[in-house]
């Protein structure tokens, strides 16, 4: 029984905790467990130019055509977590430029409130501007903070 109520009383405590501002980053890091606003906000400070709140939507554009593709997963955290799609430790690598991660904070925002970048269009791709490869099947259809976004035909 005491177990019970100890259990309990911690698993509160944590529910609490995890409620207080700033904390989500931290129970993230303890326990794996993120919300969509954090992850659109990690891979947008990682991915795009971090000065360029146009490179952020349409990075953030990116990830919500995969979110709605049935090729990819369904929700935004699993979406950026997946492996070898987005920068190295997009998920876990700390945020050192608080300038950089208030704007990808405001930009995921809007993102996962419905805004897109009307120039990526259907795009669910992009890499680095200035960068070249030889296939055909590459659509462009937008360079911008520092990526070219494209679409596969």
């Amino acid at each position: 029984m005491r177990i019970r109520k100890k259990a309990a009383a911690v698993a509160l405590s944590l529910a609490a905790l995890s409620t207080l501002s700033g904390c989500t980053s931290l129970f993230g890091g303890l326990f794996g467990a993120r919300n969509p606003h954090e992850c659109m906000t990690r891979v947008m400070y990682f991915e795009s130019n971090r000065s360029s709140p146009d490179g952020m939507l349409a990075v953030g554009t990116v990830v919500m055509n995969r979110v709605g593709s049935h090729h990819f997963p369904s929700d935004v955290c699993s979406v950026v977590g997946q492996k070898n799609q987005f920068a190295s430790g997009v998920l876990t690598r700390k945020m050192t430029e608080p300038r950089s991660l208030q704007l990808a904070s405001q930009m995921a925002q809007r993102v996962l409130r419905g805004e897109r970048h009307p120039g990526v269009q259907d795009a669910m791709y992009f890499h680095t501007a200035g960068l070249s490869f030889p296939y055909r099947n590459m659509h462009y259809v937008l360079v911008a903070g520092g990526n070219a976004f494209y679409a596969r035909r």
